[in-house]
């Protein structure tokens, strides 16, 4: 059976899995994705911040913590909204469930726009990127990772869920769907290319200040092993754009 968009984050042992992989000190995320997310973002304290495809809020929760005027978190699955919504209890955050394609987004709301690897499940990013835009305030910022290109290029680069080895970089600018093997489920995402994201965020109106593939630190990594595997090829695409 093959998911599009949150859907698959509704299966309980996707999720299950999911979480724990989520949480490893090495995976992805936290080793080379969070840093760079931080780092582009800058000071966030006392901004309105919206979060497209928020998962947990794990995320929300951190800003928060951290002097966030108040966050707003899309997300569309309801086993991760109900997650969201545990914790944020108490905080000044909100959990809609809805998709980033179909929440009605609010003309000259946020200061901060944010999506971490969610964007690559969305199919229309011109559409995607005109609703940021047009919510954001003057001078507001986007920040937004996803999946590096060059490991979602090929048609057969990934057949089995398993760690890679290796990497096959093929049918680079053939954009358009992907189907992943990931945690025993089939996930539909979308292929593009570096100068797709950049060209649609310029069409958008946005000014593209900096972009980052990940390079890893070996600080951010508990052992050298996982570190050097890092260095191979990236796995994170991230943009910092203003309006």
């Amino acid at each position: 059976m093959e998911f599009r968009g949150a859907s698959v984050y509704d299966q309980e042992d996707f999720l299950k899995n999911y979480m724990k992989r989520r949480e490893r000190e090495n995976s992805p995320n936290n080793a080379i994705e969070s840093p760079i997310i931080y780092e582009l973002i800058g000071n966030f304290k006392n901004k309105n911040i919206l979060d497209l495809g928020c998962g947990d809020a794990s995320f929300g929760k951190e800003l928060l913590n951290l002097g966030a005027g108040s966050y707003t978190g899309i997300e569309g699955s309801e086993q991760m909204v109900a997650s969201a919504n545990m914790n944020l209890s108490g905080a000044n955050g909100t959990i809609r469930n809805d998709t980033m394609e179909s929440y009605n987004y609010p003309t000259d709301k946020f200061e901060l726009v944010t999506s971490r690897f969610a964007i690559h499940y969305v199919s229309d990013i011109h559409l995607l990127f005109h609703n940021v835009y047009k919510t954001l305030k003057d001078n507001g910022q986007f920040v937004f990772s996803v999946q590096h290109p060059l490991t979602t290029s090929s048609f057969l680069s990934k057949q089995t869920g398993d760690i890679r080895s290796n990497w096959i970089v093929d049918d680079y600018f053939l954009e358009g769907e992907r189907k992943e093997p990931w945690i025993e489920k089939i996930v539909i995402k979308y292929h593009r290319t570096i100068e797709l994201y950049f060209k649609a965020l310029t069409k958008s109106g946005f000014s593209v200040v900096d972009l980052r593939e990940g390079t890893p630190k070996r600080e951010h990594f508990t052992n050298d092993e996982e570190f050097e595997r890092r260095l191979r090829i990236p796995v994170v695409l991230a943009f910092s754009c203003t309006k």
